[in-house]
């Protein structure tokens, strides 16, 4: 199958000008997209929550994905990397107009793979040295890491208001104007109910 994907980061932006793109490139090499994957969403979130990340589980071998740009695919180049070698895994080729970029079964997309590979695991192992590294130089400074011991939590406002947010209760106030009455989140009441079993 042949799929063309369009995205755009906001509702003020319109797919329509990447769907043409596509479908004149479609057009003028006589080939013809099967299914068409538009969404408007930002590329910084989460691939599973994006419909791109559904369409990626269901590529088949020989499958074809073409988009406008690479950008269109991810924001970060790990992100863009790790589809463009997902894709090698199952056999399915990459267009992107813009680039003129080709990923498929050929040497060259293969030796391009393993350079996304290589690169993905390096980064990796440089981020778990820096991170390493910043928790050694925190310690040495005898300061200790995590949550302050007996840290205050955010529920103690409510603590402190305690008479009152029980006379709103028994008024039968909602949550949201409890909120709002006690200077305080609508969360911190919800999460306050719940740790007390309220």
């Amino acid at each position: 199958m042949i799929y063309g994907y369009c995205r755009v980061s906001t509702l003020h932006q319109h797919e329509e000008n990447q769907h043409f793109v596509i479908e004149r490139f479609a057009s003028n090499n006589k080939i013809n997209v099967d299914l068409w994957i538009e969404e408007k969403i930002s590329s910084s979130r989460k691939l599973n929550d994006r419909q791109l990340g559904a369409l990626l589980k269901n590529l088949n071998s020989g499958d074809i994905l073409i988009t406008t740009e690479i950008s269109r695919l991810g924001r970060s180049l790990m992100e863009v990397m790790g589809i463009l070698q997902h894709c090698l895994e199952r056999d399915c080729q990459v267009w992107t107009l813009k680039e003129n970029f080709r990923l498929g079964a050929d040497i060259q997309s293969k030796v391009l793979a393993f350079a996304f590979g290589l690169s993905a695991e390096l980064s990796k192992q440089l981020l778990q040295e820096r991170v390493r590294e910043s928790l050694d130089r925190i310690k040495s400074t005898g300061r200790k890491l995590g949550r302050p011991h007996g840290a205050k939590s955010k529920t103690s406002k409510i603590k402190n208001k305690y008479e009152k947010y029980t006379e709103l209760i028994d008024k039968g106030i909602s949550n949201a104007d409890i909120a709002k009455i006690l200077d305080v989140d609508k969360t911190t009441v919800y999460r306050y109910q719940y740790q007390n079993k309220i």
